[in-house]
């Protein structure tokens, strides 16, 4: 049986990491949608990977749980790769939420307790976590360390709070990056590692229909303020993913590496008109 990386969520940029790190594994696509899956699976073997599919919904514990049973049947998890999520344009808050915020930290426990000695994982977060202003010490602690069931009873994520689908995803993005850190200490019990990666506007199916949507004139601002004046590609951000999860990275763990182009930067600190 060969080492095992899953790949959740395998779009353009599960993918990419999938080429970068698929050689001599056994890559396992998983998605929502089988068709999904299937379509991407065909691409990877098309490029010689050996690669089975399976379906999941990362929001319910029972879907989650059967994939990673269906991963430890095939070999030993030495990679996770968590790339699903929706987006504001996509979703209500509330399934922003669920999926996001609660999904990922359902995936993380669960892969946390399988993961091998020396493995490694990667979430694909987001710059939008980035633009939120700062929580207090009470609610990164919250988003970080409460039990997975009790996440989206917290007060600050209540429907009152929450003022709309934007402010979901940023929640949902800084509590990726919170929920790593404080699973990299139960991860590193087990000698494996887990970071994530907080993108910007990356050049994939969604980004270009986002691009042609209502929020298109907002994107290509923040592009044009940008230091690199430009959207990334799926294949930079696997490089990212080879180092974070490789042996070159193996000092690197409970991190969020923002690589959005500087458009995080121009937010905060970009040109002010003057006062």
């Amino acid at each position: 049986m060969k080492d095992v990386v899953v790949v959740i969520g395998p779009g353009q940029i599960g993918q990419a990491i999938a080429r970068r790190l698929g050689a001599g594994r056994h890559l396992l696509l998983a998605d929502r949608r089988r068709e999904n899956a299937e379509a991407a699976a065909g691409i990877l073997e098309d490029a010689g990977h050996t690669v089975s599919v399976a379906t999941v919904d990362v929001a319910a514990r029972a879907a989650v749980q059967a994939l990673v049973e269906t991963a430890t049947g095939l070999g030993e998890v030495v990679g996770l790769v968590h790339a699903a999520g929706v987006s504001p344009s996509q979703a209500p808050p509330a399934t922003i939420l669920q999926v996001d915020l609660y999904g990922t930290a359902l995936v993380l426990e669960a892969f946390g307790g399988v993961i091998a000695r020396g493995g490694a994982g990667v979430v694909i977060a987001s710059q939008s976590g980035h633009r939120l202003p700062p929580l207090t010490v009470e609610q990164n602690r919250a988003l970080a360390t409460t039990p997975v069931e009790a996440l989206l009873d917290l007060p600050f994520l209540q429907p009152g709070q929450v003022r709309d689908s934007l402010h979901a995803y940023q929640l949902s993005k800084r509590g990726n990056a919170l929920r790593v850190m404080a699973e990299a200490v139960r991860w590193g019990r087990r000698g494996a590692r887990i970071n994530a990666i907080s993108p910007g506007i990356i050049m994939t199916p969604l980004a270009r229909e986002e691009l042609s949507g209502p929020r298109g004139e907002g994107y290509r601002r923040m592009i044009a303020a940008s230091a690199a004046g430009r959207a990334g590609t799926p294949d930079e951000v696997a490089s990212l993913a080879a180092l974070l999860m490789g042996a070159e990275g193996a000092f690197i763990t409970g991190s969020d590496v923002l690589m959005d182009g500087g458009v995080t930067a121009a937010y905060w600190y970009g040109e002010r008109p003057p006062q």
